[in-house]
């Protein structure tokens, strides 16, 4: 049984990209399981940039909910 390819996502280039053809690792974000959620990694780190974002503002607030 073979290993599971993994995915990365290059962002100089914009490219999703595999163990097979990956770039430096400077340029890379992952490993990711799918080529789909490589595709995604850019906006999946924004949404929890954004999510972390407004927890800080809550606790700065003292608003728990």
């Amino acid at each position: 049984m073979g290993e599971q390819p993994q995915f990365w996502f290059n962002v100089r280039t914009g490219q999703v990209e595999t163990n097979a053809d990956r770039s430096q690792s400077k340029d890379l974000m992952g490993p990711y399981p799918s080529e789909a959620a490589a595709r995604d990694a850019l906006a999946a780190a924004a949404r929890r940039t954004d999510q972390w974002d407004e927890d800080d503002r809550r606790w700065r607030e003292g608003d728990a909910g």
